[in-house]
């Protein structure tokens, strides 16, 4: 049977950024990008989307359809 210590079955985890594989800023660096690519994105498909609007409400809208001419009977 193998006796421990209870000093070496601790694990101990360094609180300083200073060795720490994966500091802040690196993880920071990270993720900006794909922020402002994902802002733009967006801005962008926004933009397209009321542009849509606009050109559908002009469809729409009547002055481009031609006059109709009905007939209405009197059964008089």
């Amino acid at each position: 049977m193998i006796n421990l210590d209870q000093e070496q079955s601790k694990i101990h985890i360094p609180l300083n950024t200073q060795n720490n594989p994966c500091p802040k800023t690196l993880s920071l660096s990270f993720v900006t990008l794909p922020f402002l690519v994902g802002i733009a994105t967006f801005t962008h498909i926004h933009h397209n989307l009321i542009e849509l609007g606009k050109m559908s409400e002009e469809i729409f809208r009547g002055d481009r359809l031609p006059l109709l001419s009905v007939e209405i009977e009197n059964k008089e």
